[in-house]
C-alpha cells in the first residue's frame, strides 16, 4: 500500500485533511500525519514535530502556499514517490523544487482520487 503523509492534518471534522485521513484508513492505506495540534483521527496520530518517516509514497498537502515554505527541505528529505497539491495548495515554487529533485506531483483532490480509485 502507498504509505501516505497528510501534511497539514487537522482534528477538525469539517476540514478536508481530517476527511482524507478517514477515507485513506477506510481504504486500507497506511497513514501518518503532521499538523499544528497533536491528536488522533481514525487511529492515526497527528504529530506536531517533523519526523523522518520511512517509505513515504505520497505526501498530500493541506497547507496553503504561504505556509509551505518552511516545509520544502522536509518534503524533499522524505523522498516521496509523489506529492499531491490539493485544491488551494498549488505552489509554483515548490513544483520547481520537486522537479529539480525528480519528485513527481499532481494537482488533484485526494478525496476525489480515492472516490474514483485513482489514488
Amino acid at each position: 500500500m502507498k504509505k501516505t503523509l497528510v501534511l497539514g492534518a487537522s482534528l477538525n471534522p469539517d476540514r478536508y485533511s481530517y476527511k482524507v485521513i478517514k477515507k485513506l484508513r477506510k481504504n486500507g492505506f497506511e497513514v501518518v500525519a503532521l499538523g499544528l495540534k497533536a491528536g488522533e483521527v481514525e487511529g492515526v496520530i497527528i504529530d506536531t514535530e517533523r519526523k523522518q518517516y520511512s517509505n513515504i509514497h505520497t505526501i498530500t498537502l493541506y497547507l496553503g502556499e504561504q505556509n509551505q515554505t518552511d516545509y520544502y527541505d522536509y518534503i524533499i528529505s522524505l523522498n516521496p514517490q509523489r506529492v499531491i497539491f490539493n485544491p488551494g495548495t498549488y505552489n509554483e515554487e515548490l513544483i520547481e523544487i520537486l522537479q529539480k529533485n525528480n519528485i513527481p506531483f499532481v494537482t488533484e483532490c485526494t478525496l476525489i482520487m480515492l472516490s474514483y480509485g485513482d489514488f
